[in-house]
């Protein structure tokens, strides 16, 4: 299973952006898709999660701005980011909860870079 994140980029504050992560390979169904991001020095933290029945949650600091979504046909999540902030920036991965063969792995994207200046 592979995990294939795009969609980042330079941003002006106020700007938007949208993420996509694209799971490919052997995939009976996804649980859990998440957004997590990671700025200089700083630990990984989730953004954004949504359940295979599409419950979401949200870190506090994207409320309102941010929105989860995804197309279970396509196995593809998408992260639609508004009223970006430059404390926005960092690198974006996806993570997915894969089930296949009754089994359930998490799996991590390779990244997409966001920058958002002032």
């Amino acid at each position: 299973v592979q995990l294939q994140a795009s969609g980042g980029g330079l941003v002006q504050a106020g700007g938007s952006l949208r993420l996509s992560c694209a799971a490919s390979g052997s995939i009976f169904s996804i649980n859990t898709l998440a957004w997590y991001r990671q700025a200089p020095g700083k630990q990984r933290e989730l953004v954004a999660a949504i359940t295979s029945s599409g419950s979401t949650n949200y870190a506090d600091s994207v409320k309102g701005r941010f929105t989860i979504s995804r197309d279970n046909a396509k196995n593809t999540g998408y992260l639609q980011m508004n009223s970006l902030k430059p404390e926005d920036t960092a690198v974006y991965y996806c993570n997915a909860d894969v089930k296949n063969r009754g089994i359930v792995r998490g799996y991590w994207g390779q990244g997409t870079l966001v920058t958002v200046f002032s």
